[in-house]
């Protein structure tokens, strides 16, 4: 489909509009979601302080090479998005496929690395409710790391699935030509919120696995 092919949904009255409409959508999105994630956080820094030798024991069974290992992912995908959007503004339709396929595989890792260990974990006996073995150095406060834990990374995991969906999604729009230097605002949206995910990363990764080993 050529650029001049492309017309906005009858309810706007431009793709400008359109693009600009979209955007704010996601922010608002993004925004409640970050009121959601945020409560978690804080009610896990306030037990954490209620708890300190606690959680700082419990988190010392967190698998630091996973950690380390997809946030190194999630910040180069991050980079293959930027490179996305700016190949779609340059009308470079290969480099824009290319770029999607390259952010959708880190993402793919990332969840393939987060289930490896999640499995772990069960092995080691941390799985509150499910497999979970009370250490007497993390007694009785210990186990509320976990539960954080096993609700923290699964919905992050959640939305990271959501953002690999979008991209393939993205994917056949781009191979439709449907995103040309002309328009290409849904990547632009699908590009804040692949932000967002990561965002919530760098905040998760520390508060998982470096407390207790600084």
């Amino acid at each position: 489909m050529r650029s001049g092919a492309l017309r906005p949904e009858m309810q706007f009255a431009t793709l400008a509009q359109q693009g600009e409409t979209a955007q704010l959508g996601m922010w608002v999105f993004i925004a409640t979601e970050t009121l959601f994630f945020g409560a978690l956080l804080f009610a896990y820094f306030v037990y954490r302080n209620l708890y300190p030798e606690e959680f700082a024991q419990a988190a010392k069974e967190t698998v630091l090479w996973c950690g380390i290992l997809n946030t190194g992912l999630l910040l180069t995908s991050s980079l293959t998005m930027v490179l996305a959007i700016e190949a779609a503004a340059a009308g470079r339709r290969q480099a824009l496929t290319n770029w999607l396929l390259a952010t959708a595989a880190l993402g793919i890792a990332f969840i393939l690395i987060k289930s490896y260990e999640w499995y772990l974990d069960y092995q080691d006996g941390v799985v509150p409710a499910v497999h979970f073995f009370m250490k007497l150095d993390q007694a009785p406060a210990g186990e509320l790391f976990w539960v954080f834990y096993f609700i923290a990374t699964p919905l992050h995991a959640l939305h990271l699935s959501i953002g690999v969906g979008l991209l393939f999604f993205m994917l056949t729009r781009a191979r439709r030509g449907e995103l040309t230097s002309g328009y290409f605002a849904p990547l632009e949206v699908v590009g804040l919120y692949w932000s967002f995910v990561d965002t919530v990363w760098i905040f998760l990764f520390p508060a998982i696995y470096l407390v207790g080993r600084s």
